[in-house]
């Protein structure tokens, strides 16, 4: 028993720990299909290698939440295997496309720590960086889970919590090198809408719908090696429910919103996200967006869009995010703040 990995409990970790963790994943051509397989996305750029070639991106790029989803996985058997949920996410850059053969490392960095009340729970803060084979950053992110604690008893630490940024600045935004969207073929798109066709406030409805089924989120989670034992094990949760990750829910929203965002290309960054309530198999996943700001870039033809994306569980057609009390509305299981590049 002494040589197998428990995963650690709260009062693991302290504050400016780095945990290198283990095992480089490669991504392949395979990784692109199976993703394809999982969730409804239909963005040119992932799919179709002359349109990437005909923006500047050659070899064409998996998704970015491909990527996200890779890198995740790395952290989980050393910061989430004891985790009650994961709470959200700041700070997210995507700073190079990845490509099939890309090999994808990640470390992390504990920023903060608090203990909650209860005295059984604490959340931890860790800022995650993946790299690639040649050592450069591809992206990195903040995020706060919260996790068991081993002994109750055990003192709580001093509480740290870091200081985020609501949204990342769109100058601190990373453009693929060659990016260039002057010559952008909207007919092999799939929609008209450029940047200038979206005002602040608007909302989108996705319309489409996707039923979560055990089967896909457990395939889904195992391709990124994410570990998380309430993903799998009936036996993790009291009520003996597999929890969907948190993850699969982003995927299956990105890919719905397709429907009215299909020229948001490319995921930049995310600048916060909260996932509101849990999601179970037989729930049936749709999305909508809400346009939050518009900016320009530097590269030709490319503007950036701030959107929210939401997720609930079925169809809300009022795409109403908050309740009179402030809290989520009923329904509601994600909230994600992007930055996304549409053409201008």
């Amino acid at each position: 028993m002494g040589k197998t990995n428990p995963g650690n409990f709260f009062e693991d970790f302290t504050v400016g720990q780095v945990i290198e963790h283990a095992t480089p994943r490669t991504i392949t051509e395979g990784d692109r299909a199976l993703y394809g397989a999982l969730y409804p996305t239909r963005f040119a750029i992932p799919s179709s290698a002359p349109f990437a070639a005909s923006v500047g991106l050659s070899p064409a790029p998996v998704e970015e939440l491909l990527a996200f989803h890779v890198a995740f996985g790395k952290t989980v058997p050393d910061v989430s295997l004891n985790a009650v949920a994961n709470l959200g996410y700041a700070e997210c850059r995507f700073h190079r496309p990845v490509v099939p053969g890309d090999t994808l490392s990640t470390r992390s960095e504990v920023i903060g720590l608090k203990q909650n009340s209860n005295g059984r729970t604490g959340v931890v803060y860790v800022r995650s960086t993946a790299t690639n084979q040649r050592g450069e950053v591809a992206l990195d992110w903040v995020r706060w889970v919260m996790v068991h604690k081993r002994d109750q008893d055990a003192p709580a630490p001093e509480t740290v919590v870091p200081d985020l940024a609501k949204v990342v600045d769109p100058a601190d935004l990373v453009l693929p090198e060659g990016l260039d969207f002057s010559g952008y073929d909207v007919a092999a798109a799939g929609e008209p809408h450029r940047l200038g066709d979206y005002e602040v406030g608007e909302k989108i409805d996705h319309v489409d719908g996707v039923t979560l089924t055990d089967a896909e989120h457990m395939m889904a989670t195992r391709l990124w090696q994410n570990t998380a034992k309430v993903h799998f094990d009936v036996q993790a949760r009291p009520d003996g429910r597999r929890l969907v990750y948190g993850g699969h829910v982003i995927s299956l929203a990105r890919a719905l919103s397709f429907n009215g965002l299909a020229n948001a290309q490319l995921v930049a960054a995310i600048n916060g996200g909260s996932h509101a309530a849990p999601a179970y198999a037989g729930d049936t996943i749709h999305a909508w967006s809400e346009v939050l700001d518009t900016a320009e870039t530097s590269a030709p033809g490319v503007g950036a869009l701030r959107l929210r994306l939401v997720a609930t569980k079925g169809r809300d057609e009022s795409m109403t995010l908050r309740g009179d009390s402030g809290k989520y509305a009923e329904g509601v299981l994600l909230d994600l703040d992007l930055w996304a590049l549409v053409p201008r």
